[in-house]
């Protein structure tokens, strides 16, 4: 296939079809294997006890369930909207709305997060700037590298996945390296459960922390629209990254637990460097360079996310028209992209991002039960290929049941105060909906 075929546009799209398979592999992988990762293995081991990879293998249970429904339905309709895309096809534009709105403020907040903790004490290690400039300079810049094109961004992408992906490599290997000396004790791997709670309890309170490391699969469906050919390439994608996650995951989580003791890893902020300092050797200001690595990759795809989410519900009708705006060459939506990144900012100058984080995993929830519903819905309502007229990913009709299921088990393990935030959030987003609900019926009445 000739490069001109590579990047054209097909009908019904106004973006340029340029990701791989491959390219879309490490855009999953990057926004996965995030900066999480690197500080949630303490926290876990707080809520399961000593063997902190069985709530992660378990965790990476969950997530297929539900990546699994995006599958399919990124295959029979792969547009911008992603999850509110699929909510409308099946519920209408209210749902639909919801759970775009739920996926953009959990973008939103996670890049002005990310900005304001690219500006703390990773950065610190190297040089002190005010947080405000640090955020400024930082979203700019991504903000740049998102319009300049998705293949540029996810090149860039899969540099900052290698990276990240070579830390925690690293970090599997000093582990292994304290075990073969000697020193640590492999037997915590078996010891599960905490005084408070038994190895049940304690390894699905343990998992719904570790869901959070496998938070970003669900991003890539906004990309769907522009992969070259998704029907094929997006199931290998998604499901080859959230295997290659889960086993980082796994081992990270084995080595930590063996060569560190429990107690110190719940007690320290960055968890990883514990194994670093036990095995030595490695300069712990490596893994800032680490870190600052992955909080600007994860900043980056969920900039490209929330963008292309925001671009895709204004083609729908549920955000103004003028978001669907790109750019005559490079065919990226830059008012979408810039409007994002202007309410990332916001929430990262203002500091409210803090009283907010806690909830995205609620929020996902929400879309995510959404999501699974609705690919069981739509094999009702559209039935055969969708919108790609071609064979398209099938999932086994009791894994979105499954998929349902586990999201409704997380959420009531989430604490009460953060399911008041969420419900305010979601109470905000039920207002709009109602409004773009009412005025899409005067418009059709008209």
């Amino acid at each position: 296939m000739n490069d001109m075929a590579d990047t054209s546009t097909e009908p019904g799209t106004p973006l340029r079809r340029t990701l791989t398979t491959t390219l879309l592999y490490f855009f999953i992988l990057g926004d996965v294997l995030g900066a999480g990762v690197y500080v949630l293995v303490g926290q876990v081991a707080a809520e399961s006890g000593p063997a902190v990879w069985l709530p992660l293998a378990v965790a990476l249970g969950l997530a297929l369930l539900t990546a699994a429904s995006y599958a399919e339905l990124a295959t029979r309709f792969p547009r911008a909207g992603g999850a509110s895309h699929y909510a409308t096809l099946a519920y209408g534009p209210f749902v639909g709305f919801l759970a775009g709105f739920c996926m953009l403020a959990a973008g939103v907040v996670s890049v002005g997060a990310l900005a304001r903790g690219f500006a703390g004490d990773y950065l610190a290690e190297f040089v002190s700037l005010p947080v405000a400039l640090v955020a400024v300079v930082f979203l700019g810049a991504l903000a740049l590298l998102n319009l300049r094109g998705i293949s540029e961004s996810t090149r860039a992408n899969a540099v900052a996945t290698v990276i990240e992906v070579g830390g925690l490599v690293l970090v599997i290997g000093l582990g292994a390296w304290v075990l073969a000396r000697g020193d640590g004790d492999i037997g915590r791997l078996a010891d599960v459960g905490t005084e408070g709670s038994g190895p049940t309890a304690a390894v699905l309170s343990g998992a719904v922390l570790a869901y959070y490391s496998f938070v970003g699969f669900e991003t890539s469906v906004n990309v769907a629209e522009e992969t070259r050919d998704p029907r094929r390439s997006y199931p290998r994608a998604l499901f080859g990254a959230l295997i290659t996650a889960g086993l980082v995951y796994v081992l990270v989580g084995c080595v930590a637990a063996a060569a560190v003791p429990t107690q110190t890893l719940v007690d320290s902020s960055g968890p990883l460097l514990e194994v670093v300092k036990e095995a030595g050797g490695v300069p712990p200001r490596v893994f800032s360079v680490v870190a600052l690595v992955a909080v600007a990759n994860g900043a980056l795809l969920t900039g490209i996310m929330t963008s292309r989410l925001t671009f895709g519900m204004a083609r729908d009708g549920l955000l103004p028209r003028a978001l669907t705006r790109v750019l005559p060459g490079r065919r990226t939506p830059w008012a979408a992209i810039a409007a994002t990144t202007a309410l990332s900012l916001l929430l990262a100058l203002t500091g409210s991002v803090a009283t907010l984080a806690s909830t995205l995993v609620l929020l996902l929830l929400v879309v995510f039960f959404i999501v699974n519903t609705a690919a069981l819905v739509l094999r009702r309502t559209h039935p055969g290929h969708g919108e790609t007229g071609r064979d398209h990913f099938r999932a086994p009709a009791v894994v979105p049941v499954l998929g349902a299921l586990s999201c409704v088990v997380l959420a009531t393990q989430v604490e009460a105060a953060v399911w008041l935030r969420g419900l305010i959030v979601l109470a905000v987003g039920c207002v709009l909906a109602t409004c773009v609900t009412l005025r899409r019926r005067s418009r059709k009445q008209a």
